[in-house]
């Protein structure tokens, strides 16, 4: 599966879970696409501004993760790189990410992204996509597992994955563009713009 290259930018807007609103920038060049965004965001009464720095390889691999929240709590920040395969979080080793590709930012849609590009996956088709799961307010990392199956008989310019991650016991039918941007994640976020 081939998908359009990034438009310079996308939005979306929270729904059900939270009420907010996500902005991505995109750039890429020969070597790393980059990956820049922010959601500003209410949830349960909690307010909380994330704004995130992704750097990824031409092969939609995550390289490197910036990642700043503010909320009521005070401002915080983590950094995520993978070296040889291996993650470091704030520059410590954090075996508990081995296997583990992708970065899946909990404040954010646009990171759903990340493993379909990767994957490309044909009609009919599932993959495991365990990610680095990073939680919106404390920024804590976890290991997320989650998988991908590509639905078949979808339109030219539409993409439909099933999508779960049992942790949360999420099991639930993602829509995407021609560019491999979520356009309707229920639940958590549809595309404005």
């Amino acid at each position: 599966m081939t998908f359009l290259d990034l438009p310079a930018t996308a939005a979306w807007r929270h729904l059900d879970s939270r009420e907010g609103f996500e902005v991505a920038y995109f750039r890429a060049d020969d070597r790393a696409i980059a990956l820049e965004g922010v959601t500003a965001a209410i949830e349960a009464g909690w307010t909380w501004l994330v704004d995130y720095t992704i750097e990824i390889d031409r092969s939609w691999r995550t390289r490197r993760v910036t990642v700043r929240c503010r909320s009521s709590s005070g401002s915080r920040s983590t950094a995520l790189e993978v070296v040889d395969g291996a993650w470091l979080v704030d520059g410590m080793p954090a075996p508990h990410l081995d296997g583990c590709i992708d970065v899946d930012l909990e404040s954010s849609a646009m990171t759903n992204a990340l493993p379909v590009h990767r994957l490309a996956l044909g009609a009919g088709e599932r993959a495991e996509s365990p990610a680095a799961y990073v939680r919106a307010v404390d920024l804590s990392v976890e290991r997320l597992d989650q998988t991908y199956t590509r639905q078949v008989g979808a339109a030219a310019d539409t993409h439909y994955y099933d999508y779960t991650a049992p942790a949360f016991g999420v099991s639930v039918g993602l829509q995407y563009d021609r560019y491999g941007l979520v356009v309707d994640y229920p639940g958590i976020a549809r595309r404005a713009g």
